[in-house]
């Protein structure tokens, strides 16, 4: 296994209380291998991957448990240099928001090449034109004139082909992908995920793909993990999920996607938010959304219960849910 991250547990002090963002979150991806982990927003996914990156504020972050093994080795007890030096050249990271991420006041290609002149020792001609063949492989066109433009003079699709670059650029075995079709239209959405799918085939790399959108991933993840309330709440290969979710959190995620078949009809949407993360209730956290929920739901936190083969789920009702019952 490439990546396994093992009952990880991450808490926040805030004003209102100790917010546990992570709360027990167990995953693992292999080379070549993608896992897709999707929750709505504060459900924990990009917490996690901060945590795995080593790149949570600490404070007010904090890490109370847990393991994080990369290539066998425990990233929680590295010293920060010798993470740093994992950082880039075995593990990489795709931000969220391109435009913030890279620098306003250094071109594309000075970003690129210091990947290579920092880890490489290469010199500024040769790291140029290194970034120059990156921006190439990520197809974007007239690399060798763009490489001087700015950050600004890109479009939204185009930075997050730069930050895929960089990601790509010393060849890392794992990359974290957080969220990185958000604000990009459909069309553009395809493209980059078919260019993600594509660069992991040819480095043989895994993947972790961070997102709230079931439709994108269906046709890259091979396993797909929800997160709700920092648990990870089912997890299964991707198929599995599609055909029959094992719970009701997934299946209301599945319901919420937009349809062709659908068209004139109200879309889904799970009813309520989120809980807080400082006032978790008792019981199964997403028991006050949940149609099928029961008295034991209020009580008892469900186990991660074995629901098939290579495959989890935390609801205490898991073959009512696989049926399509409503309880």
């Amino acid at each position: 296994m490439l990546l396994e991250v093992r009952d990880l547990h991450v808490e926040f002090r805030t004003r209102d209380g100790v917010a546990k963002a992570v709360n027990g979150v167990s995953y693992g991806v292999g080379a070549g291998e993608t896992l897709a982990v999707l929750g709505e927003s504060g459900s924990g996914k990009s917490v996690t991957a901060q945590a795995v990156m080593g790149i949570l504020d600490m404070p007010p972050g904090r890490i109370t448990g847990g393991q994080i093994l990369f290539q066998g080795r425990d990233l929680l007890t590295m010293k920060e240099e010798e993470r740093r030096k994992i950082r880039g050249a075995g593990m990489a990271m795709i931000f969220q928001d391109a435009l913030s991420a890279l620098n306003p006041v250094l071109s594309v290609g000075d970003q690129l090449g210091e990947m290579f002149t920092v880890h490489r020792g290469m010199s500024r001609k040769d790291a140029r034109k290194r970034a120059v063949e990156l921006m190439d492989r990520v197809r974007i066109p007239g690399a060798a004139q763009r490489v001087r433009d700015y950050p600004h003079q890109f479009s939204g699709g185009m930075r997050q082909r730069i930050m895929i670059a960089m990601a790509i650029a010393l060849e890392p075995a794992l990359v974290i992908a957080d969220e990185p079709t958000t604000a990009l239209d459909v069309t553009v959405q395809a493209q980059v995920m078919d260019l993600l799918a594509e660069l992991r085939r040819e480095y043989d790399m895994g993947l972790v793909l961070i997102t709230h959108d079931l439709g994108v991933v269906a046709d890259v993840a091979d396993r797909i993990a929800v997160m709700y309330a920092g648990r990870i709440v089912e997890s299964a290969p991707v198929h599995d999920i599609y055909k029959a979710p094992a719970h009701p959190y997934t299946r209301g995620l599945l319901e919420s996607i937009p349809r062709l078949d659908h068209k004139g009809r109200e879309l889904y949407a799970i009813q309520g938010l989120p809980p807080s993360l400082t006032h978790v209730p008792a019981g199964c956290a997403f028991h006050p959304r949940c149609a099928m929920a029961r008295d034991v739901c209020r009580t008892d936190e469900p186990p991660l219960y074995p629901a098939g083969p290579d495959r989890v789920s935390a609801c205490h009702f898991w073959r009512e849910c696989l049926d399509g019952l409503d309880g």
